[in-house]
Parts: C-alpha cells; sequence; structure tokens
C-alpha cells in the first residue's frame, strides 16, 4: 500500500467506522489484534483489543455522542503508517460517568498515529484535550 492508498484508507475508516459507527465494517479496516498503544484517559489505553473488543469499544464510545463528526484536517504518510491531526464535534445525548446527558455541542482536536500490518490497521497512539471536553460537559 502506498501512501496516498493508506492516508484514503484511513480517511475511509475515521468516516466510515467512527463517524458513522458501521461496526460490521471494523473487520474491512482492522487487523485481527489492535493495539492501542498509547491513548491517555482512554479506557482501553495500553490494551490489544480483537476485532470484536474493538467494536465493543466503539460503541461505547460513540454512545454519549451519536452525531459525532470527524474532520480530518491534515496527514502525512510513509512506510510505518499514517499520522493524522483532526477535530471532532458531537452533540451529548447520552450520559458520560459523572454527566448526565446535557445536549450541548462539544468539540476537540487531536492527533493520531495509525500503524499497519498486512494492509490493515493494527494500532494507534493519540494525543487529545480530554479534559477540554469535561470542561465542556461541565459548564452550567
Amino acid at each position: 500500500m502506498n501512501a496516498a492508498e493508506k492516508k484514503a484508507f484511513v480517511a475511509a475508516f475515521l468516516d466510515i467506522v467512527w463517524t458513522r459507527g458501521d461496526v460490521s465494517e471494523v473487520e474491512r479496516f482492522l487487523a485481527p489484534r489492535y493495539t492501542i498503544r498509547s491513548d491517555p484517559g482512554d479506557p482501553w489505553d495500553g490494551r490489544t483489543l480483537t476485532r470484536e473488543e474493538f467494536a465493543e469499544r466503539l460503541t461505547i464510545s460513540r454512545a454519549p455522542f451519536p452525531d459525532q463528526v470527524f474532520i480530518v484536517d491534515e496527514m502525512i504518510a510513509d512506510e510505518a503508517g499514517v499520522a493524522v491531526a483532526w477535530r471532532w464535534e458531537g452533540t451529548h445525548l447520552a450520559d458520560l460517568p459523572g454527566f448526565p446527558a446535557s445536549g450541548r455541542k462539544v468539540k476537540t482536536s487531536g492527533l493520531t498515529f495509525y500503524s499497519f500490518e498486512d494492509g490493515k490497521l493494527s494500532g494507534h497512539r493519540q494525543q487529545t484535550d480530554r479534559l477540554g471536553v469535561f470542561q465542556q460537559l461541565a459548564r452550567s
């Protein structure tokens, strides 16, 4: 897979799996084992997931913000993987621990590096402002 193909693959993954929430497409994009190498604040940080576990993570993660959207700002690809600068927004429509559904629009941004194995995503490292999300939810 060349750099352009990797970038298109990651863009499709973010759109189909994370924005649309299509769990039936997880197998299309993920290697059999997916490692969350570093994602501070993510309950799955440091774990290696099967596709089924990733699908469960997707469902749980999207539940409070079912209309969430990932917007890709920039991508850089090389033989090791794809780095993505992204923005995210969603409406808080279901409870999070400590935060009952508020109907608030919430936004954040982040950087994620996706690694590949045999043409599929095998893991990521990510930095994002989760504290900023919680601060937006805590506003009265």
